[in-house]
């Protein structure tokens, strides 16, 4: 896992020297990402540059060192990511004549494109990546990101030079670099929490969508020209989705079950291998659970596994975790962290993750990561089990909402969702004292209720901010793949759709990004057996039962989980990795988010709209209603502000 970088310099005289030092400025500001090595590559005629730092996780020898140049010396690349199955495309490769000089997955890809050529290579590189090819004969630039979103890369423009990388921060670095807010991805970071690609936060800045290329012709290109246009996909959701729902056949229960379980196994054996210690996440949830148990079945000694816990009641999943790792065998590690210690973070947060953030969930994600950097340099996680197999609850009650709401009248619709909203979530939590979050649950059916169609309830039920455009002052109309009408399924279940729109969009922008930034941070590599190509496309030939059973969610995993743990280890409700960042607004943080939220101070800046920010504060803390994401968010931007602008 490495942090790459890249300057083509369209300045007439460009100084080689000078561009060297620029690229090695910027690339050092990745050290995070790669703490073990650093290189810097120019090319001999052009004023072009390329910077790696490196997190050696295999073949630790110089022979995997980089910016690196293929056997050919037409190709040379900077990468960060890892490919699983290289191994068998270096066997491949070595039948047809290919001979290597060491071990790294990055000399492979290399092979791979000279042999075959990138278009062909593409298709056969599966794991996480986002690296930069220089092609020497062509003069052309291509960028590529791995198909679910792993790994980030952004790229634009700074003055006339062209800038990527893969975290904002070193593109910051360079001093023609005008920090300008796009106020169309700050109005589609109020509404989902993040900054959705291909948008970014700031003007001629483009984030690459997962599964995209582009390809520039650095001969050709204008500086300040629209990046976005340039991009494709070279492995497209919709296509391999609709392809993969025509290989369903009928199966057995029990024969789904056998070949899920092998199939996970094999991709959890496949990222167990690394030439630096290894352990694994353990919230004591359906998704880590599982895959601890797969990497214990095939581990001839205890996994290492790591938890944190908070005191906060609702919070803590440390003890669930102790459980199932007790009944695995695992080297459990568990840490407790106070309401202080999670607060402490905050400040850090903007630099941790460059852009504008605001899932709750960053905190303890950057925490449990802290803490097992201390002995371990590679983790595997749970991700992509809720969007592989419907495991949010969204995925359960939009639709039996829809169903109950698609017969029933517009306007009496309304009228019931008024009478919800406008009962206080204390009102609605005194209720039901045994129900903690009724209130808030309650608030979230009520929003729903006023919608038109499908496509409706799901932008409801992944906003923060309903209507943006009331809050950001100037936000424009933006659009993501998620509600691009060229990438709409057909023919799915409501369920299906939203999981589809779930890694189209949520996966990529929230999640992936969350556990990249906060991992990465303290130069840990996170890996996923769950969000391999192949668990994506064999879950598409299933039937949504296999999914989504009696109200719940996660069902084929389950049963596989089931038969390495007791059900009664793992089986509550879905609780989350998250922090009571509510109660803390009210408490400890309120005098931080009160300085953040000062009216003059909004109405100067000019972002967002001050008195309805205000009214928002007010109403929260009045208890009235439940707007700690709607805050979070908020706050999250003007704290980055802060840093960066």
């Amino acid at each position: 896992m490495c942090g790459i970088t890249g300057i083509y310099s369209a300045k007439q005289g460009q100084n080689r020297q000078a561009l060297a030092r620029l690229a090695t400025e910027i690339t050092d500001t990745l050290s995070h990402r790669g703490p073990d090595s650093s290189g810097i590559w120019q090319d001999p005629d052009k004023p072009l540059a390329l910077g790696h730092r490196r997190l050696a996780i295999i073949d630790l020898s110089e022979n995997g060192h980089q910016p690196m140049e293929s056997a050919s010396g037409r190709y040379v690349i900077t990468y960060n990511g890892e490919f699983y199955r290289f191994s068998e495309i270096k066997s491949e490769l070595e039948r047809m004549g290919v001979s290597f000089r060491g071990r790294s997955d990055t000399e492979v890809i290399l092979a791979a494109i000279d042999f075959w050529g990138l278009n062909l290579a593409l298709q056969k590189i599966d794991g996480m990546f986002a690296f930069a090819l220089w092609d020497k004969k062509d003069k052309q630039l291509h960028l590529v990101r791995d198909r679910l979103g792993k790994k980030p890369l952004y790229v634009g423009w700074a003055g006339q030079s062209l800038v990527f990388s893969s975290e904002l921060k070193a593109i910051h670095a360079h001093p023609d670099f005008k920090p300008v807010v796009n106020r169309k991805a700050l109005s589609a970071y109020m509404r989902y929490g993040y900054v959705p690609a291909p948008l970014c936060i700031y003007e001629n800045v483009w984030s690459l969508p997962a599964g995209f290329r582009i390809s520039i012709n650095v001969e050709k290109i204008t500086p300040g020209a629209n990046l976005e246009s340039l991009m494709e996909s070279y492995w497209h959701h919709l296509r391999v989705l609709e392809e993969q729902k025509q290989k369903h056949r009928s199966k057995s229960e029990s024969e789904i079950v056998n070949e899920f379980e092998a199939l996970l196994t094999t991709c959890t054996r496949e990222r167990m291998i690394s030439d630096v210690p290894l352990g694994a996440f353990l919230s004591g949830g359906i998704d880590s659970s599982a895959i601890v148990a797969l990497m214990q079945k095939i581990s001839p000694k205890p996994v290492k596994t790591y938890t944190i816990g908070f005191s906060e009641s609702g919070y803590d999943e440390a003890a669930h975790a102790r459980k199932v790792a007790a009944h695995l065998g695992t080297d459990h590690h568990e840490h407790y962290l106070s309401a202080k210690d999670a607060q402490n973070i905050i400040p850090l947060l903007p630099e941790i993750y460059d852009e504008p953030f605001g899932d709750f969930s960053q905190i303890p994600t950057y925490l449990v990561s802290k803490f097992a950097r201390q002995s371990v340099s590679v983790v595997l996680s749970g991700d992509g089990g809720d969007e592989m197999l419907g495991g949010y609850n969204r995925h359960v009650v939009g639709p039996r909402l829809w169903r109950m709401m698609k017969f029933t009248p517009r306007p009496a619709r309304l009228a019931l969702a008024k009478f919800i909203t406008s009962t206080s979530i204390e009102k609605w939590n005194a209720m039901a004292p045994g129900q903690p979050r009724l209130g808030e649950r309650m608030h979230k059916i009520g929003g729903i209720l006023g919608m038109k169609n499908q496509e409706d309830i799901y932008q409801n039920l992944v906003s923060q901010w309903d209507s943006p455009e009331t809050i950001v002052s100037g936000g424009g109309d933006f659009h993501t793949l998620a509600t691009d009408h060229e990438w709409q399924p057909q023919n799915l279940s409501f369920a299906e759709r939203m999981m589809y729109w779930d890694a189209l969009s949520y996966l990529p922008g929230d999640i992936l990004t969350k556990v990249d930034r906060a991992s990465m941070a303290v130069s840990l590599e996170a890996r996923a057996p769950l969000l391999d190509k192949r668990i994506y496309d064999y879950v598409w030939t299933l039937p949504e039962n296999m999914k989504i059973r009696n109200g719940q969610g996660k069902y084929l995993l389950r049963q596989v989980l089931n038969r390495h743990v007791p059900r009664a280890l793992t089986e509550r409700p879905k609780q989350g990795f998250s922090v009571p960042i509510a109660e803390w607004l009210r408490s400890d943080l309120r005098g931080w988010a009160e300085d953040l939220l000062d009216e003059k101070t909004l109405k100067e800046d000019g972002y967002l709209n001050a008195p309805a920010l205000r009214a928002v504060w007010n109403e929260y803390l009045s208890g009235r209603t439940q707007h700690a994401p709607k805050l979070w968010t908020a706050l999250m931007f003007l704290t980055w502000k802060e840093k960066w602008l």
